[in-house]
């Protein structure tokens, strides 16, 4: 072993290693977007932000809903299709790494929980940072940086990059046993149900769904829309229909083309108080706090 001043160096060998950073992008896709498809020799993955999304991967249809990631080894060939019901947002990254590690992912398809769903938020908003091109450009075949000189942002990517990969490994159990692809006609239909569902959700955010508006709407009985909803997203129709509304509070916010009374009124709020309430128990920020705050600059 090597030593200095008396003292034995440990060798580090890291699990996986980031050579390079080929793109990043957060996709915002219309319902019917086609990509006609290709193949590379790195790395790449799909994560789905929102919706549900078709991936063809060598000549095996599958079909991802919010939460789930597919990765594509080197030289794999793969293409995307919107599903007709939904409008997509998609995470993409794509990178260079020679790690023996990396043959666990090869052919993956996995769910990830809201921990690691942070790093990818953390690298999205570090490229936002370091990068000036238009990260919703699916063209982009080129990153360029807005300093010559290092900045913390080109360290942040990597690091969270290595950090999301080395965890889905060290717990790949949790992310590997609820993972649904829609290999037979039956679960096809099930996604294309969850689909319709939320498709029909989106489109009533100004309104007070109750549960019984939903089934009424879409067809379903509870328990089948209960188990629907459970199976396919992990929270329930209320909680994610309250969740979309959140989301949409933000983006009105963010906007700044509507005041909070306008806001309450287009979201089908009973009052100002009532929205003000709601949101501040479920993201811990009132309504001026969010429009103010760095977060709502970093999420714009």
């Amino acid at each position: 072993m090597p030593r200095i001043d008396g003292y034995e160096l440990t060798p580090i060998h890291p699990l996986i290693s980031i050579d390079h950073i080929v793109t990043v992008h957060y996709f915002e896709y219309s319902k019917n977007y086609i990509f006609e498809g290709e193949k590379h020799n790195f790395w790449e993955f799909l994560y789905v932000d929102k919706g549900c999304i078709n991936v063809k991967a060598n000549d095996t249809m599958f079909s991802l809903s919010k939460g789930q990631i597919i990765f594509h080894e080197p030289n794999e060939w793969h293409t995307v299709v919107a599903n007709g019901q939904t409008a997509p947002n998609l995470v993409v990254i794509a990178f260079t790494c020679d790690s023996p590690a990396m043959h666990y992912f090869k052919k993956r398809i996995l769910s990830i929980d809201h921990h690691l769903y942070t790093y990818l938020g953390k690298i999205i908003n570090a490229a936002h940072t370091l990068f000036t091109n238009n990260l919703n450009d699916p063209l982009l075949k080129k990153l360029d940086k807005r300093f010559i000189e290092p900045t913390p942002s080109e360290h942040y990517i990597t690091s969270y990059l290595e950090l999301f990969l080395v965890e889905i490994l060290e717990h790949h159990e949790r992310y590997e046993k609820d993972v649904k692809v829609s290999t037979s006609i039956h679960e096809y239909m099930k996604e294309e149900k969850l689909a319709i569902v939320i498709n029909f959700l989106q489109e009533n955010l100004h309104q007070n769904l109750t549960l019984d508006d939903i089934c009424q709407n879409t067809l379903l009985s509870r328990s089948s829309l209960q188990k629907l909803f459970k199976e396919g997203t992990g929270h329930s129709v209320m909680d994610y229909f309250k969740e979309m509304k959140i989301q949409e509070i933000k983006h009105l916010i963010r906007e700044e083309n509507h005041n909070f009374t306008e806001i309450a009124e287009i979201l089908g709020y009973s009052s100002i108080h009532y929205l003000s309430r709601t949101f501040k128990a479920n993201t811990g920020m009132t309504l001026s706090e969010y429009a103010s705050s760095v977060k709502a600059l970093l999420d714009n």
